[in-house]
C-alpha cells in the first residue's frame, strides 16, 4: 500500500498507511549482539536501545528503507511462512530481552522509549499471529514501494543504486510466487485494491529501466536489468492474473469478510492508537463531539442565511438547513485544471502565515515538493505526505495529490465541491502547514531515534487536525463566519471518522447507512462518501486516530495552560510538544508534565 517511505506510513488525509500488518510479512534475522544485551541502568538501556534498532533495521530490510537507512537495502524480505517464523522468533526474543530491564533506573524519556519498543514487539506478533493480514490482503505484496525509495532517493550515486535495486529485482519473481501462496481467504475489497494497483508496479518497472539507459552500467549488468526487468514484468503479471482469476469467484460463503469485528478491532487499536482511552470510549466521546459541531453549525448557518439564501425558506430539520447553506457555499471552487497550481500557490502563503504568526519554527532548508500520487499507491489516497526518514532527513519531502483528470465531470464537481474556496486550503494545512510536513521534519530532529521510528499514527493526525485549529484561532481565513462553517464541517469529518469506523467494523453498519450518516449528517458530497466508504472497506483503526490524536492534544494544551498560567507560551508548547518525535500523546503528556 502505502510505501509513503517512513512515518508517512501513517498521513495521508483520504487514506490508510501502511500499518504494523505490513511490518510483519518481512524477513527477519536476529545478530548475535542482541543475545548479548544485558538491561541495566540509564547507560546500559542506551546501548540496548541500540542494538535492538541494529537488529530491527536488520530484520526488517524495507522499513529500514523508509526511515533512510540503505546499508541493508540489496535483501528483499518474501512474505513467506520462513519469514514470517523468523520474524516472529526477533519480536518473541527481543520481548524477553526487554522484559529483563528495571524501569525505575531509566530517566523518562528512555522509560518512553522502553513502552514504544514494547508496544512495536508485541504488534508485530499479534499482527502476526492474530491479524494474519498476509491470508488475506493480497495489496500488502507489491515491491514498489522500496523500489521507489531506491531509485528516487539519492543516498548514492544512479548506478549504486541500480545495483542494490538489481539484487531486489533477481529476488522479484520469488516475492511474488510467495504472495500467491500466503493467501488463503482473500476479502473481495482488497483484492481488488491489489489488482487495481499492480499496474503502479509494472510502471515502477519501467522507471527502472529508463533509469538503467541513462546510467552508466557496464554491458554485462544493463544485460543483467534486461533479464531481469522481464521476469519481474512476467512475475507482476502472472500474480496480477491469478487476484483477476480468484476474484470473480470471490463470495459471501468463502470471501474473509472486511469487518474487522470486535476483538481484533479493540487489540488493532491499542497497539496503533495507544490512547488513553479504549475504542468503545472513543467512539462515545466522538459521538457526543459531533453533537456539539452541529450546534455550533446550526447557529453560524442562522448566521449566514440572510446573506446568502435570503428569501428562501428554510426546510425543517437542523441538519437540512445546514446542508443547504454549505451546498451553496459550495458553489465557490477553483476550476478542475488548476487543482495543482493552487495548492502549489497555497503552501508559501501558509508558511509565510504561520511565521509572521509565531506559531512553530519551520525550516525552509527542507523542501516540500507537490507531485501527482505515484500510480502503484493510488486507490485510497486522495492525498498524502511523503516525507523523509530520520537517517535521510536532508531528502525532499513530497505532497502527493492525486489528479483527477480521469473523472467524469460529475465527479470532479463532485470533488471540487468538496474541497472548495474554504476547505482546500484547510486540507493544505493538514498535510503540509502547519500538519504532516511540519511535525515530520520537527520528528527527524527528535533528539530520541525511537520516538520517531515507531511513530505513532494518532499523534501524527491528531497534530494535523490540531494545526487546522491552530491556524483558525490565529485568524487565517479572516476568522469569518463562513470560513467557520466549513471548518465545522472539515472537522465534522475528523470526529465523524471514528464513529464510521468502529460502526462499520463493529457493529455493522451498513453502507446505505454510512452513505446517510456522511452525506446528511456530515454533509460531504456523494464523491467524498464513496471514496469513504472505500477507504472504510480497505482499513480499520487508522481512521480512528484523527479525532483521537486531537482531543488528546486539546486537552494537552488546555492543562498545560491551566498549570502555566501566565507563563504559557502557544509556540513554546508546540515546539516542546514536537520535540518529543512522533511519540503517543499520552507518552508525551508524561513527559510535559
Amino acid at each position: 500500500m502505502r510505501s509513503m517511505r517512513w512515518l508517512m506510513n501513517f498521513v495521508m488525509l483520504m487514506v490508510t498507511v501502511v500499518t504494523a500488518t505490513t511490518v510483519t510479512t518481512l524477513c527477519v534475522a536476529v545478530s548475535a549482539s542482541a543475545a548479548e544485551v544485558a538491561p541495566g541502568g540509564s547507560a546500559a538501556f542506551d546501548l540496548t536501545s541500540k542494538r535492538f534498532l541494529a537488529d530491527y533495521w536488520q530484520a526488517m530490510p524495507d522499513n529500514a528503507i523508509n526511515a533512510g537507512k540503505f546499508d541493508g537495502a540489496s535483501r528483499l524480505a518474501l512474505p513467506d511462512s520462513a519469514e514470517r517464523a523468523r520474524t516472529l522468533k526477533f519480536a518473541r526474543q527481543w520481548t524477553q530481552r526487554l522484559k529483563g530491564i528495571d524501569e525505575v533506573t531509566l530517566v523518562p524519556l528512555q522509560r518512553a522509549d522502553l513502552a514504544m519498543m514494547r508496544n512495536e514487539l508485541a504488534s508485530i506478533e499479534w499482527n502476526l499471529t492474530q491479524l494474519r493480514s498476509y491470508e488475506w490482503n493480497p495489496s500488502d505484496s507489491n515491491m514498489s514501494g522500496a523500489l521507489d525509495a531506491l531509485l528516487n532517493t539519492e543516498f548514492a550515486p544512479l548506478e549504486q543504486r541500480l545495483r542494490i535495486i538489481l539484487q531486489r529485482l533477481d529476488q522479484g519473481p520469488a516475492y511474488y510466487r510467495a504472495a500467491r501462496a500466503s493467501i488463503v481467504r482473500p476479502t473481495r475489497e482488497h483484492t481488488a485494491l491489489a489488482i487495481s494497483q499492480l499496474p503502479g508496479a509494472l510502471a515502477m518497472l519501467d522507471d527502472i529501466d529508463k533509469a538503467v539507459q541513462r546510467a552508466q552500467l557496464t554491458s554485462i549488468e544493463k544485460e543483467h536489468f534486461v533479464r531481469a526487468l522481464q521476469k519481474n514484468r512476467a512475475a507482476v503479471n502472472t500474480f496480477l492474473t491469478q487476484l483477476q482469476a480468484i476474484l470473480p469467484q470471490l463470495n459471501d460463503s468463502n470471501a474473509r469478510s472486511f469487518r474487522m469485528g470486535k476483538t481484533l478491532y479493540d487489540a488493532k487499536f491499542g497497539y496503533d492508537i495507544q490512547s488513553s482511552y479504549s475504542a468503545e470510549e472513543t467512539y462515545q466521546r466522538a459521538l457526543q463531539a459531533k453533537g456539539l459541531l452541529l450546534e455550533k453549525m446550526a447557529q453560524l448557518t442562522d448566521t449566514l442565511w440572510p446573506k446568502y439564501l435570503a428569501g428562501v425558506a428554510k426546510p425543517e430539520g437542523r441538519a437540512p438547513q445546514i446542508k443547504m447553506l454549505i451546498d451553496k457555499l459550495s458553489e465557490n471552487h477553483i476550476l478542475r485544471t488548476e487543482l495543482f497550481a493552487e495548492v502549489r500557490k497555497q503552501i508559501p502563503q501558509l508558511e509565510e502565515w504561520v511565521s509572521t504568526h509565531d506559531l512553530v519554527t519551520l525550516d525552509p532548508s527542507r523542501p516540500l515538493i507537490v507531485r501527482e500520487t505515484p500510480a502503484y499507491q493510488r486507490g485510497i489516497a486522495g492525498a498524502s505526505v511523503d516525507a523523509p526518514g530520520p537517517y535521510q532527513a536532508m531528502r525532499p519531502t513530497y505532497y502527493n495529490v492525486t489528479p483527477i483528470d480521469a473523472e467524469t465531470p460529475e465527479q470532479a464537481e463532485s470533488f471540487l465541491r468538496e474541497y472548495n474556496h474554504w476547505i482546500l486550503p484547510i486540507l493544505n494545512i493538514h498535510e503540509a502547514v502547519p500538519g504532516h510536513y511540519v511535525q515530520l521534519i520537527h520528528a527527524n530532529k527528535s533528539p530520541s531515534i525511537i520516538k520517531t521510528v515507531f511513530g505513532n499514527g494518532a499523534m501524527v493526525e491528531g497534530w494535523a487536525v490540531y494545526g487546522e485549529r491552530m491556524m483558525l484561532d490565529s485568524g487565517y481565513g479572516g476568522d469569518t463566519p463562513e470560513m467557520w462553517l466549513m471548518y465545522s464541517k472539515w472537522h465534522l469529518r475528523s470526529v465523524c471518522n471514528t464513529i464510521l469506523d468502529y460502526s462499520v467494523h463493529v457493529l455493522n453498519m451498513s453502507e446505505a447507512e454510512a452513505r446517510n450518516l456522511m452525506i446528511n449528517e456530515a454533509f460531504q458530497s456523494d464523491n467524498e462518501a464513496s471514496g469513504k466508504w472505500r477507504r472504510l472497506q480497505l482499513t480499520a483503526v487508522q481512521l480512528t486516530s484523527y479525532f483521537s490524536g486531537y482531543s488528546e492534544i486539546m486537552a494537552l494544551r488546555e492543562e498545560r495552560k491551566k498549570a502555566l498560567g501566565a507563563d504559557f507560551n502557544l509556540k513554546a508548547f508546540h515546539e516542546q510538544f514536537l520535540s518529543y518525535g512522533a511519540a503517543p500523546v499520552r507518552v508525551i503528556r508524561t513527559l510535559m508534565q
